[in-house]
């Protein structure tokens, strides 16, 4: 192998050190205020028993193969039997990540006379699958309803002749705030279009019994709406809440999903139980809610920084070098706290994403902020 054929590799790395982009994996350590375990089910005794009684009854590591193969076992049947019911929608079809549920479903729903218009800070795997469909597609401002509709309108006149797909999430990921579903939902009803809602940061603790922000809007024909499991339901994979006939297209045109490994039959169970915990444990919403509050309220007051609402706080810090010395040494002091960096977040919003979890108590909130104060203040540009 000659020089040059890994000469263009070590490039581009050197490049994003340059920037303070580079990423690299840093193992698990100190107090959790990164993870997406928002109710601290991902090492429950409940989940854990769950899942020992399914292998003990038989149920395999493995699927053994995709879902239209051998691999569609009883287990992730009864769990989109069970999702459907809990979340009030027709259909769901049963996905081994968020991210390969909305490259699937961006891929293959949208057809090529069509409209994909998405907020500009929508999910990375969303990005992937439009950028795999056949439809044309439109980035507009943040959470700006009268965006979207000047953009549909422009469409119209410029001879769209499809059904437009309005894509938001409930919760946006590194800012933690809300989309404007209600307002989004008319919109898609006046224009014959589709709704889809990315719920990933809202299932399971927002919403009527945790059913997320689109809890009274899934059971119409035309919103489509992704849970994902592997953050406030503590496992893996992902929920896609579709009306029946968009879920036999998705299992005959989805090639993520046709040609793909089944989840393991074991995480169908843990996310079936997932479920039936917020159904049975209402004090742990209720619980997180409070511990929600008093963190925002605890950043204002310490920082001067202005909370989400959510269990999402962004610390702004700007500068990508920055960032990434006050969040290791944050971690030095036994917080595990992450910069997050373009092109994760836009250019010169480098930041420390809080996530606030019921693996952390009060007290330990108080102190992570005070610490945080005195290296923001100690770590200059």
């Amino acid at each position: 192998m000659t020089p040059e054929a890994l000469g263009r590799y070590k490039r581009t790395l050197a490049g994003l050190d340059r920037k303070g982009r580079r990423r690299q994996l840093v193992a698990q350590d100190g107090v959790d205020f990164t993870s997406n375990d928002y109710l601290a089910l991902a090492n429950s005794p409940r989940l854990k028993a769950a899942v020992a009684a399914a292998i003990d009854c038989g149920v395999p590591v493995g699927a053994g193969g995709s879902r239209l193969l051998r691999g569609n076992h009883a287990e992730h049947e009864a769990l989109e039997t069970e999702a459907a019911e809990f979340f009030g929608t027709e259909r769901v079809l049963y996905f081994g990540s968020g991210y390969a549920a909305n490259a699937a479903l961006f891929s293959t729903l949208p057809q090529r006379d069509d409209i994909i218009i998405h907020d500009a800070l929508i999910h990375a795997s969303a990005h992937e699958g439009i950028a795999a469909s056949k439809a044309q597609a439109l980035a507009v401002r943040h959470n700006d309803v009268d965006a979207f509709a000047n953009a549909l309108r422009q469409w119209r006149s410029a001879g769209g002749t499809g059904h437009p797909w309005i894509a938001v999430e409930s919760l946006y990921s590194m800012d933690g705030d809300r989309a404007p579903l209600a307002e989004l939902a008319e919109l898609a009803d006046r224009h014959d279009g589709f709704l889809v809602i990315d719920e990933a940061h809202a299932t399971g603790v927002f919403g009527r019994g945790g059913r997320g922000f689109s809890a009274e809007l899934e059971s119409r024909e035309n919103v489509v709406v992704l849970h994902t499991c592997g953050k406030a339901l503590g496992s893996s994979g992902a929920l896609l809440g579709v009306n029946r006939v968009l879920c036999d297209y998705l299992v005959n045109r989805a090639r993520g999903f046709i040609y793909s490994t089944a989840p393991s039959p074991l995480m169908a169970v843990a996310v079936r139980e997932a479920l039936r915990m917020l159904a049975d444990e209402p004090q742990r919403r209720a619980d997180f809610e409070e511990l929600r509050t008093f963190a925002n309220e605890a950043l204002a007051a310490t920082l001067g920084v202005a909370g989400s609402g959510s269990q999402i706080l962004p610390v702004m810090i700007g500068d990508n070098s920055r960032a990434v010395r006050i969040a290791a040494r944050m971690r030095a002091e036994g917080f595990d706290i992450r910069a997050i960096r373009p092109p994760t977040v836009p250019e010169g919003t480098a930041r420390l994403r809080l996530a606030i979890t019921l693996n952390v108590e009060r007290p330990t909130i108080s102190s992570m902020l005070e610490r945080l104060k005195i290296a923001i203040a100690e770590e200059r540009p």
